[in-house]
Order: structure tokens, then sequence, then C-alpha cells
């Protein structure tokens, strides 16, 4: 049976970097000034239906701050607060790896040259990935910790249409195909609740994963935000979204068939209040938290305990 040191019955990332170092890692979140092909006119302009004008940037923005500076003040703000000692350079908004090579290099160097800096995490999409940037972020795993974080969404190409993705789950699967054959860590995010998508869409998606046996997952709730398109689509037809009880379950049934390696990076979040339209019950983080919790208890599983 799985329980991590917390009792929990799944297994978080951040257990599994303290685990590995000793000692609990921290998230240092940068803004490199990233673009994406799906708003810069390449694929789009339009971008991803959900997302709002800060690129799912969870943060307040750096200001264009280097990223020297935005580590500095990032590190020395965690260490005063939480008495930190180590960090994980995280780039999270938008695609992370849309820029030349060259451009790329500099940036992760940067990132990592801090000594109590421990590795990458890198936020993009599986269409900003060639042969040369996967060899780049491989090069640092020899001696750092690396994640590639994809943003998926959905396995099904209906619904990457639907909310206007920009590639379908091909160009994923090749991506991710190439990213582990060099070994990379690859973390995979997937939305619950997009529109159209049924109880066995949102499974078969999570069974394909397990199949795949993903290294890590980040789970979201479909959020509208504020100036997001998905904002006038739900305003012009209020299509239903998951409830807690229904999220929080669903959540469950998806844990039960991953394999008890996949790192659990995220299965709720608080969402900016000032953008956030609805789900309101996603500021609750921990309450979802603890429901899921309490969900596994009942059934008595855990993660993996479905996975074949």
């Amino acid at each position: 049976m799985f329980f991590d040191e917390n009792n929990k019955r799944y297994n978080l990332f951040s257990v599994y970097l303290k685990k590995k170092y000793n000692t609990k890692v921290y998230k240092v979140t940068l803004d490199a000034g990233f673009s994406c092909p799906n708003r810069d006119g390449t694929l789009s302009s339009k971008g991803c239906i959900f997302c709002d004008e800060s690129g799912s940037f969870s943060q307040a923005h750096s200001n264009l701050l280097d990223i020297e500076t935005q580590l500095e003040v990032g590190i020395d703000t965690l260490k005063k607060r939480f008495k930190a000692c180590k960090f994980l350079s995280y780039f999270q908004a938008y695609s992370n790896t849309y820029k030349p090579y060259n451009e790329l290099k500099l940036l992760y160097d940067k990132a990592l040259k801090p000594e109590d800096v421990i590795g990458l995490s890198i936020g993009t999409r599986p269409d900003c990935v060639d042969d040369n940037k996967l060899d780049l972020i491989a090069s640092y795993s020899e001696n750092k910790e690396v994640w590639l974080e994809f943003g998926l969404q959905s396995i099904h190409d209906k619904t990457l249409k639907l909310i206007n993705r920009g590639h379908n789950y091909d160009c994923f699967l090749k991506s991710y195909s190439k990213a582990k054959e060099r070994n990379i860590n690859v973390c995979v995010h997937i939305i619950l609740g997009l529109m159209n998508e049924t109880y066995d869409d949102m499974i078969l998606t999570a069974k394909t994963l397990s199949d795949l046996s993903i290294d890590g997952i980040k789970i979201h709730m479909l959020c509208i935000l504020k100036d997001s398109p998905l904002e006038k689509i739900y305003k012009q037809n209020k299509f239903k979204l998951l409830s807690d009880d229904e999220y929080a379950s669903l959540v469950c049934d998806i844990l039960e068939i991953l394999p008890s390696h996949t790192t659990i990076h995220r299965m709720a979040g608080n969402g900016l209040n000032k953008l956030l339209i609805e789900p309101k019950w996603i500021q609750k983080k921990f309450e979802t938290l603890n429901k899921i919790d309490r969900i596994l208890k009942e059934r008595n599983t855990y993660q993996g305990f479905y996975f074949r």
C-alpha cells in the first residue's frame, strides 16, 4: 500500500524532492519574457481559450526584472520566510522553450548559477521543442534536477481543437518520446472539466498517460478567467462546470490508475482572486485537498491501486 511520510496516499513531488535532497525544496517562479506561438500570430493571435493575458503565470509579474534579480529576490524572500536552503528555478509564464537555442542556454545557465539552486523546471508546449533544444535541456540533467513540463490538457484532438490549443495529441506524443529518449523528466499538465468532455473522456486521458508511465502530472480544474476568450463563451452559454465534490472524486479516480512512481505536482489551485470568475470553490485549495485525502481513505485506495 502506498503512503508517504505525511500519510498521504499519493506520491507528492515535494516529498520526492525532500527525500532526494534531504530538505524541502522551494520553487522560485521566473518570468523570462517568453511568448507563445499561439499568441504571436505564428499559429494564432488568440491563444488557448482558457488562458488569460498573464500566460498562466500564477504570481505577480516580474516587471521585466532580469533573471538574476528575480532569483535573488525570490531566494531571499523564501530564506527569510521559511528558512529555505534549496531551490528549483521554475520558468512558468508562456512557452519557456520558445526562443532560439543560444538565448535559451543563456537563460538556463543564469537560472542554475546560484549554488543553492538544485535544478530547473521548464513549462512549455510540445510544439515548442526540437532536437537541439531537447539536447540542451538534457545536458543539464547530468548534474541537476531537470523537469520539462508539457501542457497537454487532453489527449482528445476534438477537445484540443475546441480550446484552440494549436497542436494535436500526436505532436505531444512525438515530443514526449524524444524527451524520454534523452532521459528528461517530463511532467504533463491536464485540465478536468473541459467543455464537451465526458467522464470517460477524462479517464481515458489519464489512462493513456498512465500507459506512458509519465514521470509527473499536474491536474488542473477548468477555470473561467476574466478577459480570457473562455469568459465570453461562458457568458453566452453557461456550460456546466465540475463541482468541488465531482472534481475531488474524479482526481481520486485518476490517482488510482496512475503508476505509483508518477510524482503529483498539483491537484488543486487557488487561481487569482481578481481574475477568477468561476468556479469559486477553487479558491479553497486546502479544502479540496482534504476532500481528496478523505475520499481515498474512505475507499481504502491509493495512487496506483488499479494500475496494471
